[in-house]
């Protein structure tokens, strides 16, 4: 007989139509609140300008896992996931914060319950 345990949720969210894409500046402070209205701790934040007009990527390493976000402004899209293990972590609260900041026209996410099998020994 199978059990299963979660072991974190894994969202992940393609963010269309965005009306405001994050600069290098406003990036990391957007890291940081998502995270903070999921219910994680942030460990550290790296970003990276792909060029002058381009988009932008940034991740936070959470003690709960991570949060990553990269943009394509000239298709007003961007990637977002959101991985927090731990019973009070919520990452619906965390991409909430992110996708009024981006004020995305359209989101479709999907959701990854990250499972520990345990079998029986043979």
């Amino acid at each position: 007989m199978k059990t299963h345990e979660a072991r974190g949720l894994h969202l992940l969210a393609e963010c269309e139509e965005c009306a405001s894409l994050p600069d290098l500046a406003e990036l990391e402070p957007l890291l940081r609140s998502a995270a903070t209205a999921g219910g994680a701790t942030v460990v550290g934040v790296l970003t990276h300008q792909f060029g002058q007009q381009d988009g932008v990527a940034g991740v936070a390493l959470l003690a709960e896992s991570h949060l990553s976000i990269h943009t394509w402004p000239e298709f007003r899209y961007a990637a977002v996931d959101v991985f927090l293990c731990g019973a009070a972590c919520d990452p619906a609260a965390a991409l909430q914060v992110l996708t009024r900041s981006l004020r995305a026209g359209r989101v479709q996410s999907r959701l990854i319950v990250r499972e520990r099998g345990r079998q029986p020994a043979v």
